[in-house]
């Protein structure tokens, strides 16, 4: 079992967490947020966190909430991840009103892991598939190896701004769709489309543009089989990514090992504290064939 943090992600870093929150460095921007697994005490004082902070997250409801101003920043702001020696990919952050701020820093292993498989597989343009794809770090990781990319998610606000992350990475020609992941799947599967590589990362519950609803345990083992029938047979690789309480990456062992066998790889990846703490965000399964 694999325990993996990004590494060369200098605008980002997570300062402190605990008592059910996290301090954390976006650029030049320093946020509170809730964190449900942060469950253990702080290493710095409450004082500590407000002197540091711009702003904290304020929950209203399960799904929404309010940012705080402590400090004067800027509502939008971009950072940059040195994703090769010659290329660094370049996100728009912004302050939403459902806490994020439109990048998932630990996602990064999983971009260098895209570009680093994609450059191997040593196509003109490999096919890549990136499912449930928000604000599209992934598949700008993609396509900055050379990639023909196809990026889907279900909110059209998100496509948005997945494109102007790939007009900021200096990139074009990303295929968007906007559709229910489980019906786009299907769909390929009866055009005989493959992908050379894939990433899914399914949240624990949500709905299609169409009010297709989503719920992990429910649907995942079904996507998956489907999935894998995508994959192209002679090279290829695919990422299980999964971030829900409780869900254990045994689970996506499970998922995955009779169709990767011991080519699977699997665990955890978190974010290391300026304190010492190890913040646990998803676990993965991943394997590739080339």
């Amino acid at each position: 079992m694999l325990l993996l943090s990004p590494e060369n992600f200098k605008d980002y870093e997570l300062i402190d967490c605990g008592n059910f929150e996290k301090l954390e460095r976006f650029g030049n921007t320093i946020t509170i947020r809730p964190e449900p697994q942060a469950l253990w005490n702080r290493s710095l004082t409450e004082k500590e966190w407000m002197n540091k902070a711009h702003v904290k997250f304020i929950q209203k409801s399960s799904s929404s909430g309010i940012w705080q101003k402590i400090k004067k920043t800027d509502e939008r702001w971009k950072i940059t991840y040195k994703l090769s020696d010659s290329y660094n990919l370049t996100l728009r952050l912004g302050l939403t009103s459902f806490k994020h701020v439109g990048v998932f820093p630990e996602q990064a292993v999983n971009w260098r892991y895209i570009y680093d498989n994609l450059k191997l597989i040593n196509l003109p343009a490999p096919r890549f598939l990136n499912l449930f794809a928000y604000t599209g770090a992934a598949s700008i990781a993609a396509k900055a190896a050379g990639a023909d990319v196809v990026h889907v998610d279900s909110i059209k606000q998100v496509i948005n701004w997945a494109k102007e992350n790939m007009e900021h990475s200096a990139l074009n020609n990303i295929r968007w769709v906007i559709e229910d992941a489980v019906k786009f799947v299907k769909r390929e599967l009866k055009r005989g489309h493959t992908y050379h590589g894939i990433i899914l990362d399914p949240p624990a519950w949500g709905h299609g543009p169409n009010g297709e609803k989503w719920k992990l345990e429910d649907n995942i083992n079904d996507l998956i089989a489907d999935v894998l029938n995508l994959l192209c047979p002679e090279k290829h690789f695919l990422i299980l990514n999964t971030y829900s309480l409780g869900y254990s990456a045994l689970i996506n062992e499970n998922l995955l090992k009779k169709f990767a066998g011991n080519k699977l790889e699997s665990g955890e990846l978190f974010l290391p504290s300026a304190g010492g703490h190890k913040l646990p965000l998803g676990v993965f399964g991943r394997f590739k064939n080339f």
